[in-house]
């Protein structure tokens, strides 16, 4: 078993504990010592049965354990990608010709196609929907029931709120976020916020939404 952080204290964070201890229940493979917070003065309180052990100063302090991000856990932290783990439910279909990149969060219940490539920091809420040949690019979050057709390109930071749709063959530009129960038919251009059936552009998406994390776009 390897020793295992998970970087955040957020409501995810506290969910992901039972991923971890749903995995050891299959295979024994983490060792989860507590959470780092990336405010100080949650140091010491307890989530979900573990201890809150330290904030984000102390990374360095951790040279030989893994870490996996909750979705609010800052991409801008020097977290070595050679200690980022991925942390998928059992309950997840990954396909074996699929690949995760490092410090994924896959919820109960996702699926991850035939040739689907997902980068580093992807986190996907319960019963997305990635289908083959998809390529999911880095800091993506995609909410619960989120569903892609095949051959669907979305480019980092984006957000896709639950339920949304996405049809087959499109790219979804870089930092754009489709809103809640969308259905996108044609490409998004970067930074854009899509919302309705079928999907349009509301406006621009600012950029410090964008580095926030999940809690900022609720």
């Amino acid at each position: 078993m390897r020793d295992l952080i998970i970087l955040g204290a957020s409501v995810h964070a506290g969910e992901m504990v039972e991923i971890v201890e749903r995995t050891n229940r299959v295979e024994r493979t983490w060792n989860l010592l507590g959470f780092l917070a990336t405010d100080e003065k949650r140091v010491g309180q307890r989530l979900n049965g573990y201890p809150i052990i330290g904030s984000r100063e102390q990374l360095a302090e951790y040279r030989d354990v893994a870490f996996v991000p909750d979705n609010t856990w800052p991409r801008s932290s020097s977290v070595p990608r050679e200690q980022l783990a991925s942390l998928i439910d059992p309950s997840c279909y990954v396909s074996r010709t699929a690949e995760i990149g490092r410090g994924c969060v896959l919820y109960p219940n996702c699926f991850v196609g035939l040739y689907a490539k997902l980068g580093d920091y992807v986190f996907c809420l319960s019963g997305t929907i990635i289908n083959h040949d998809d390529v999911i690019e880095d800091r993506v979050v995609l909410c619960s029931n989120v569903s892609l057709a095949g051959f669907v390109h979305l480019e980092p930071d984006c957000y896709l709120g639950q339920g949304c749709t996405v049809k087959q063959c499109l790219k979804i530009g870089q930092g754009s976020l489709i809103g809640m129960g969308a259905v996108v038919t044609k490409n998004v251009p970067p930074n854009s916020i899509m919302v309705g059936n079928p999907a349009r552009r509301l406006r621009d998406r600012e950029a410090k939404t964008r580095e926030q994390g999940l809690n900022s776009e609720k």
